[in-house]
């Protein structure tokens, strides 16, 4: 496929609505990886092009919650990329291949690559704000998430200035104190980061954020986001996978922290098995809590451990992929999501802008990527060759079998 075509493949998956695209494709049949490819490349697509030509802040169109609260706009360029590279990784880092999609993924790669350049170059249009706003540590932290989890990709590519650029601009991030929330976990994900390139690192960064975490395990696979408990999923946009992740690389590295990895993938896991009770027979979940807008992120743990690690005994390949698949068809075959120009939308199914927190801009959005570290796995990969099964809520709803839930407060 040469260049030009391979553009206007993705300028048709920017613009042409996907409910209309279903419809025209009656004469084959998608598989459910082709399926998140055309998803995930019809959100990274408008990010990444724009931005490694230095004309993101040019072209993207930024929407602002209706009650923002006035902090400086430009924190949205960060939270797309960051966001988004932090889902599309270990996509990224798999082998060149002449197919479909090995083709598009390469072009996404080489304009990640040349956006990671762009976004630490003071020379560049869309050099990234580093400073001015405690908001850039949260975002700082998913990039340097992407390098974690796909170095050879990512990192390891990047000419030394560009490196050395990361290295300081993260190092600058330290003087921001962070509240006595999942922002802990930012500070130690940029921490952990320093420790597995082989840089200085603040092991008391990190001991604390762990310790914090740590004393606010309620039970049951649910930690409390800070003192008091709120019912929503920061479980799964944060808490859970920094702190697996954070764990890891300390093993790996032989580092002491005051818990061990398999303690608190354990816990991941019994959140896992009832963050899948939670999606419906129709592929629908929950809409409760903060942040709604952040769409599929709230699979970011069921997405890491099909990726990276294994599913809980209760929870098959196919039976995940189906139901991750289910909702992903729901959620964006409505119009809205998307903008003219084919960014993200505010909004949980369409566009809700009155849905959206303070906080909250359209690029904050882009942390629906994260369910897309499946996409890691090879193709012939059993979560994507393993036949659909039903999941939990259609077993127990069409009156079959399924597993019985109890309480466990993973405790140690």
């Amino acid at each position: 496929m040469k260049k030009k075509t391979l553009l206007l493949v993705i300028a048709f998956f920017m613009v042409i609505p996907l409910s209309t695209y279903a419809k025209n494709k009656k004469n084959k049949t998608q598989t459910d990886r082709e399926y998140w490819v055309e998803i995930a490349t019809r959100i990274s697509t408008p990010i990444l092009s724009n931005m490694s030509k230095g004309e993101l802040k040019q072209n993207m169109t930024i929407e602002l919650s209706p009650t923002w609260d006035g902090r400086n706009k430009d924190v949205t360029y960060m939270e797309a990329f960051g966001r988004l590279m932090a889902g599309i990784a270990p996509w990224l880092a798999l082998p060149d291949d002449d197919t479909k999609e090995g083709i598009i993924r390469k072009q996404t790669r080489e304009w990640a690559l040349a956006s990671y350049k762009n976004a630490v170059d003071p020379a560049s249009p869309d050099y990234l704000l580093w400073k001015g706003s405690s908001q850039v540590l949260v975002d700082a932290s998913y990039i340097a998430q992407s390098f974690i989890r796909a170095p050879k990709a990512l990192w390891e590519p990047l000419d030394n200035e560009t490196k050395e650029r990361y290295i300081n601009e993260f190092k600058r991030l330290r003087k921001i104190r962070t509240p006595y929330n999942n922002w802990v976990l930012f500070r130690a994900t940029i921490e952990t980061f320093f420790l597995f390139v082989g840089e200085g690192y603040d092991g008391y960064a990190l001991d604390v954020a762990i310790r914090k975490i740590e004393e606010w395990y309620l039970a049951d696979g649910w930690y409390s986001d800070g003192p008091e408990f709120s019912l929503d999923y920061y479980n799964s946009y944060v808490i859970h996978p920094m702190l697996v992740e954070i764990l890891e690389v300390m093993r790996d590295k032989k580092v002491g922290a005051p818990i061990g990895f398999d303690l608190a993938f354990k816990r991941m896991q019994r959140y896992n098995e009832l963050l899948e009770r939670l999606i419906s027979p129709e592929g629908t979940f929950p809409a409760m809590g903060r942040s709604m807008t952040y769409r599929m992120g709230a699979f970011q743990t069921l997405a890491l451990s099909a990726w990276k690690y294994e599913l809980p005994q209760s929870i098959s390949n196919g039976q995940l992929r189906a139901a991750l698949t289910a909702v992903m068809k729901r959620m964006f075959s409505m119009e809205g999501n998307f903008n003219k120009e084919g960014f993200l939308q505010l909004g949980f199914v369409g566009h809700q802008s009155n849905l959206a927190d303070y906080y909250t801009n359209n690029g904050s959005l882009y942390i629906t990527s994260l369910v897309f570290l499946p996409l890691g796995l090879d193709a012939n990969h059993e979560f994507w060759t393993s036949p659909a099964e039903k999941w939990t809520s259609q077993k127990a709803w069409g009156g079959e079998s399924f597993p019985k839930d109890y309480h466990r407060s993973v405790k140690k």
